[in-house]
């Protein structure tokens, strides 16, 4: 017999299912996306292995984007960094690689850097915070590489100052280590920072970028840097099996998204300034306040089986998609959902959305 839980579970994907109209991610059939991809595609001819077609020319365009002399992109944001830490820990002839304890490395990776590249993980902070240079300097001994993520997705998409960015980074090029950007969501970090991507991407060695989140390519990443650290991660594409036949779909979709989303980074980023506001005068609380991206953390003082209920019974009522899944807060009776600003987001009044989310509160 099903539980409750399992039974909410099928009866939100049945109603994302009926769904027509979406506040975050939408859905696409299959056929539809294909014929997209089909009527944005600029070349003609597919890359083989990744050489040549779009790809290429998606390679230049992130290259110019981050202002650095060379990319490549491959099938994950996780084969990037893993190759380009990889490149850096021989290179040092160190396998300890400084990062914070709530980064995607340690928590989504299923311990990849150790299990696969035998790296060495040395924490600088575990704190929901961006690290400090103090943390750095207190870590002894020689490293391979510094890394840090912009935002801090599991820290609720945080971010440093400029100023603060500039400083940590002087202390990794004053202690002769290369300083890396898990930049997975890079693109939307700009409007907070208030300078250019590639501004950012100076301050370090190398920039991972994805492509798939709010840029909504089908899947994909790539990393930039200097020439030979490049070439070198090619390589480790191929031992690590990202060395695809042809990579052409994920790159027509990526190239698309550089074109049509990334002009509208600060339209999703005030819009997310202005929703949180809304949401905040209908009971709910918001972190960080007021948002550093497009994306922060919605709490409600609700516990999470009601509003899920509540959520799901909206949902399967107006055809209308809100949010994900909520999940229990630390808080005992509150709840907690990523909210996620999308070119979609724009499409709807920040009152309706705020109304929209103040029905779960009081049904």
């Amino acid at each position: 017999m099903a539980t409750t839980s399992e039974d909410l579970r099928e009866r939100r994907k049945n109603a994302l299912d009926n769904c027509e109209r979406w506040l975050s991610g939408r859905r696409v059939s299959v056929p539809d996306r294909l014929r997209q991809l089909a009527e944005v595609a600029t070349d003609d001819q597919a890359d083989m292995y990744g050489s040549g077609g779009e790809v290429a020319a998606l390679e230049q365009e992130v290259a110019q984007l981050l202002g650095k002399p060379a990319a490549v992109f491959l099938p994950t944001g996780i084969m990037a960094q893993q190759a380009v830490l990889r490149v850096y820990a021989d290179r040092a002839a160190s396998n300890r690689v400084a990062v914070h304890g709530l980064a995607h490395l340690l928590v989504h990776e299923l311990n990849a850097l150790e299990e696969v590249h035998h790296l060495r993980i040395e924490r600088m902070t575990s704190e929901p915070r961006q690290p400090r240079p103090d943390e750095l300097a207190a870590i002894p001994g020689k490293l391979a590489a510094v890394t840090l993520e912009l935002p801090l997705r599991d820290a609720g998409y945080l971010l440093p100052t400029w100023d603060e960015l500039v400083v940590f980074a002087e202390s990794c090029a004053t202690r002769g280590v290369p300083l890396h950007l898990d930049g997975a969501r890079l693109w939307e970090s700009t409007p907070y920072l208030e300078h250019s991507l590639a501004e950012i991407a100076a301050l370090a060695s190398t920039v991972y970028v994805s492509f798939y989140k709010v840029l909504g390519g089908i899947s994909g990443a790539a990393l930039a840097g200097p020439e030979d650290v490049i070439a070198e991660v090619r390589r480790w594409q191929r031992r690590l099996g990202g060395n695809l036949f042809s990579l052409f779909p994920y790159a027509v979709s990526a190239r698309e998204g550089l074109r049509t989303v990334l002009p509208r980074m600060d339209d999703l980023y005030q819009r997310a300034v202005e929703v949180a506001m809304a949401l905040q005068s209908e009971g709910f609380r918001v972190f960080p306040a007021p948002p550093q991206t497009n994306s922060f953390r919605l709490y409600a003082p609700r516990d999470v089986d009601s509003i899920e209920r509540a959520s799901v019974e909206r949902m399967e009522r107006t055809q209308e998609a809100l949010s994900y899944s909520w999940q229990p807060a630390d808080v005992p009776g509150w709840s907690w959902v990523e909210f996620v600003t999308t070119p979609n987001t724009l499409d709807w009044q920040v009152d309706e959305i705020a109304k929209a989310f103040g029905e779960l509160l009081t049904r």
